[in-house]
């Protein structure tokens, strides 16, 4: 899980990555699959008991993810495999390089009977440059 204190200081910075304006971070309150900024992501990720869901290779997940982010591959032959070993009713947090992969994710994850998943609009760059943090 993210660090609660960094997403908290991103949203007290008030801080934003991408052009889209923050939407609500709750697929009960807005709805499956929402493309969301930064800040929103941020928001969304300091919830007890989201899961962060990085979709990039096992190489980009190397080079820098979000902390405490699961690493699927969406572009891997096993990926549908995969997320079968995730709670379906849990929220999802997914994010790639720039927002593309993240997409292709969450319509995998409907599919596939996931019920609460949204995507960081622009990926990890826009993660970082609002200021937020990346482990290696």
């Amino acid at each position: 899980m993210f660090s609660r204190r960094a997403a908290l200081a991103l949203l007290g910075l008030g801080l934003v990555g991408c052009a889209a304006p923050a939407q609500p971070a709750s697929g009960a309150a807005g709805g499956y699959g929402q493309t969301l900024d930064a800040a929103g992501f941020a928001e969304l990720v300091a919830r007890p008991g989201v899961v962060v869901l990085d979709v990039r290779t096992p190489a980009e997940f190397a080079a820098g993810h979000l902390p405490d982010a699961v690493n699927i591959d969406v572009q891997a032959a096993d990926f549908a495999e995969r997320i079968g070993t995730l709670d379906p009713q849990a929220t999802h947090a997914v994010y790639c390089r720039s927002g593309n992969r993240s997409q292709v994710a969450l319509d995998t994850l409907r599919q596939a009977g996931f019920v609460d998943a949204h995507h960081l609009g622009g990926g990890i760059g826009a993660w970082q440059a609002a200021g937020g943090d990346v482990v290696r």
